[in-house]
């Protein structure tokens, strides 16, 4: 185990160096100049860590799931199907309009607008989720804890 334990230390140190780097990088060309490589390589990025962090819940979830208890499989993929069908609502009703102050050969695919609305809404979602949570969970233990 002390093995796998430097392993990620490792990875994390890596992903941080790599991350801190585009980010000077990025700064040093000037995102406000117009350069869009800076940009695309930050977003690029970006991608690449959300989708390493939804690989390793994914991932770790199932092999401990597993381990610990083999009937968690199914409680892990009616969490998967409701995750998806919240990113298959978002995205419907993603309108996908077009970026403001920006000319016609400037505009990005509409591809990219509705997925970019669709992050937008389940930022959102997500948000107001967590907010609920926060106030649910103290209203729940302040009446848990009330002395008669």
């Amino acid at each position: 185990m002390k093995n796998y334990n430097k392993i990620f230390k490792w990875a994390m140190v890596l992903l941080i160096v790599v991350s801190v780097a585009l980010l000077i990088w990025g700064f040093a060309s000037g995102w406000d100049k117009g350069n869009v490589a800076t940009v695309d390589a930050l977003l690029g990025w970006t991608y690449c860590m959300v989708g390493l962090a939804v690989a390793a819940v994914v991932i770790v979830g199932l092999v401990i799931g597993t381990i610990n208890n083999p009937k968690s499989l199914v409680k892990i993929g009616i969490g998967l199907v409701a995750v998806a069908v919240v990113c298959f609502i978002a995205y419907l009703i993603a309108p996908g309009d077009p970026a403001l102050n920006l000319t016609t050969m400037d505009q990005p695919s509409d591809s990219m607008l509705k997925l970019t609305d669709t992050i937008l809404y389940l930022t959102y979602f997500a948000g107001i989720v967590a907010v609920l949570s926060i106030v649910v969970g103290e209203i729940r233990l302040a009446i848990t804890n009330k002395k008669g």
